[in-house]
Order: structure tokens, then C-alpha cells, then sequence
């Protein structure tokens, strides 16, 4: 049987993948596909499954409403999802590199 690995993005839920799977591989490997480095990755996230990811991206960001580990892991700390987080983030760092 495979090791596995169970993790939480709200108290009420469980996510359990094979051991070694998780969301800062993938952002790995969409990277060297698209030829990028690490320090051009930016990763949002709010919940524990989400800290390997926010520690892997060159720009790691927690959303208001995060709970404190992700915050603590975090380079900045966005707007909340209802105050449309991601998309300040997204316009406060992705977006200014194209002078908008």
C-alpha cells in the first residue's frame, strides 16, 4: 500500500494524496515547463495544504482570511477572498511587470 499523506483546508474536510504529491510539486513542474525559476512563481493560498506551496514560490501570499500558519509562512498578506484577494495580489505584483 502507498504511503499517504492527509492534510485539511477547512476544519471539516480532509485531503489525502499519495506521499510526495502536493501542491509545490506541481507549481515544480509547471515552472520548469514553462522555463521559469521559483523567484518568478507567485502562490496564494489560506489553508494548512497550502504552506508547502506558499514556501516554494518566490512570492509567497496568504489571504486575509488564512489561518496563521499560512500567514506566518508568508511573504505578504493579501485582501481576503471576499474583498478579492487574489486579484489584488495578482494586479499588486504579477500584473505591474506589464505596467499595469
Amino acid at each position: 500500500m502507498p504511503e499517504l499523506k492527509v492534510t485539511s483546508s477547512m476544519p471539516t474536510n480532509l485531503e489525502i494524496n499519495a506521499a510526495g504529491v502536493t501542491k509545490a510539486n506541481g507549481l515544480d513542474y509547471l515552472a520548469h515547463t514553462l522555463d521559469l525559476t521559483r523567484e518568478n512563481v507567485m502562490a496564494l493560498g489560506d489553508g494548512l495544504n497550502d504552506v508547502d506551496m506558499i514556501e516554494y514560490a518566490g512570492l509567497g501570499v496568504a489571504m486575509a482570511n488564512a489561518i496563521p500558519e499560512v500567514k506566518a509562512k508568508a511573504a505578504f498578506v493579501t485582501k481576503s477572498n471576499m474583498e478579492d484577494g487574489v486579484g489584488y495580489a495578482v494586479r499588486k505584483f504579477a500584473l505591474r511587470t506589464f505596467g499595469t
